[in-house]
């Protein structure tokens, strides 16, 4: 059974840091394009950040470019989001994600709609 497994949410002052965790069970992640996304309260998914299967691509989206770092260990079968200088609006369900579409391989894209393995999510809430 393939499955992703967030952990590492939490609470955390603005200007904090967390670092997420999505370990992979089932599968090798080492041959999938993944993705984080994140849902807050009321409002549509957003992707955060992603790299594709061969590695050679990685996206962040606007709001967390500089802050945000993706990365993923093959040999644990993990990936993880390395969130700084924490802001309020950084608060919500973060969920990470895996596809291995052939178009993934070398691209990546911030649509959740594109990867058909997500995780269960991980509150992050960003307040003093």
């Amino acid at each position: 059974q393939l499955q992703l497994v967030e952990s590492g949410g939490g609470l955390v002052q603005p200007g904090g840091s967390l670092r997420l965790s999505c370990a992979a069970s089932g599968f090798t992640l080492e041959n999938y394009a993944i993705l984080w996304f994140r849902q807050a309260p009321g409002k549509e998914p957003e992707g955060v950040s992603c790299i594709s299967a061969s590695e050679s691509t990685t996206y962040y989206a606007n709001s967390v470019k500089g802050r945000f770092t993706i990365s993923r260990d093959n040999a644990k079968n993990t990936m993880y989001l390395q969130m700084d200088s924490l802001k309020p609006e950084d608060t919500a369900v973060y969920y990470c994600a895996a596809d291995s579409d052939s178009l993934l391989y070398r691209l990546c894209v911030l649509l959740p709609t594109e990867y058909d393995y997500w995780g269960q999510g991980t509150q992050v809430t960003v307040s003093s």
